[in-house]
């Protein structure tokens, strides 16, 4: 039996349920600007990371990790934020938030007219080391010294923590620890927090125990912000228990952009465009429309010269080209 025929104008979205408990509205934190298109191989023109960051804001994106000040020698695909920052044009409205490893990237950051700032420190010593050539009490006290030189030139900051729920080479994390690292952070000036499941091992009641940890050092959830991976498949799992928890901020990469290095051949970041479609699923405003996202996204693949892992990308976009067909 041949499948029926859909109507031109068809696009799919998804049922709205509405569950009781949970949070009605939720904010995006787009990372794929940054995030995501660090981790490609090739360098992307800065243009076409403008006209990337424009295409998503027009599709509702409210908050957006622009770029990061770090030396072109650690990171050459992020060597223009200073171009970048000069040549985005973005509506007041939009939270555009750039990343700053230490006082000079700062110094960067606010002469390019940055409005927010985020910093980054690890819970486990190995990643520390390897990654930001340091130990955990160096990338705190680095963090603390950032936060502070911008809370006083009127910033607000973001916290990241990395390596939240495991790691590659000292497996399992305490939740008291990320938890005491948490309130150091909101202590040394944070004003926000993002708890990153970095290679993606979490699972739901592990999401559940790090909150309640977090929670008990004083921590509101409205300070926090999560995020996934989804190296095992559990990331949307993970968004769900956090949302029983009362979280309403989530990182994502639009398209999926990003990978883990540290899980040979697994997929990164949470695709926006994944996270979104649950999110208004559950009735859950995001403000972001779709359709447009989808559009972004394969825009940006066009660009990179990979497709977009994300499901609901591709599902949108095959839905599309079958409508297109039957006309």
């Amino acid at each position: 039996m041949s499948a029926p025929e859909q109507p031109a104008a068809w696009s799919p979205a998804p049922h709205r349920f509405p569950q009781a408990g949970l949070p009605t509205q939720v904010r995006v934190y787009e990372v794929g600007p940054r995030d995501g298109l660090q981790a490609e191989t090739e360098v992307i023109p800065t243009a076409a990371k403008v006209e990337f960051i424009e295409r998503l804001v027009a599709a509702g994106v409210g908050t957006v990790e622009l770029t990061s000040f770090v030396s072109p020698r650690w990171i050459p695909q992020l060597a223009d934020a200073e171009q970048l920052m000069a040549q985005v044009s973005l509506p007041d409205e939009v939270r555009a938030v750039v990343l700053v490893p230490n006082l000079r990237g700062l110094d960067r950051a606010i002469a390019a007219g940055a409005t927010e700032v985020a910093v980054f420190v690890s819970a486990t010593e190995e990643f520390a080391k390897r990654n930001l050539n340091t130990t955990i009490a160096g990338a705190v006290s680095a963090a603390v010294e950032v936060a502070t030189a911008a809370r006083a030139a009127g910033l607000p900051v973001r916290g990241y923590i990395s390596m939240c729920f495991g790691d590659p080479w000292e497996g399992s994390v305490p939740v008291e620890r990320v938890a005491d690292l948490a309130r150091e952070l909101l202590d040394g000036g944070c004003t926000s927090l993002s708890l990153g499941d970095t290679i993606g091992v979490a699972t739901p009641g592990h999401v559940r125990a790090l909150l309640a940890a977090v929670q008990a050092r004083g921590v509101d959830v409205d300070q926090v912000a999560m995020h996934f991976h989804d190296t095992y498949g559990q990331a949307l799992a993970n968004v769900y228990a956090a949302l029983t928890a009362g979280v309403t901020e989530f990182d994502s990469a639009a398209g999926g952009l990003g990978r883990c290095p540290y899980a040979k051949g697994a997929t990164g970041n949470l695709a926006t465009e994944d996270l979104v479609w649950m999110l208004h699923g559950l009735g859950i405003e995001t403000g972001i429309d779709l359709n447009s996202l989808a559009d972004a996204s394969a825009w940006m693949a066009d660009r990179i010269g990979h497709a977009s892992p994300s499901r609901v990308v591709t599902a949108l976009l095959s839905s599309r080209r079958s409508a297109s067909h039957q006309t």
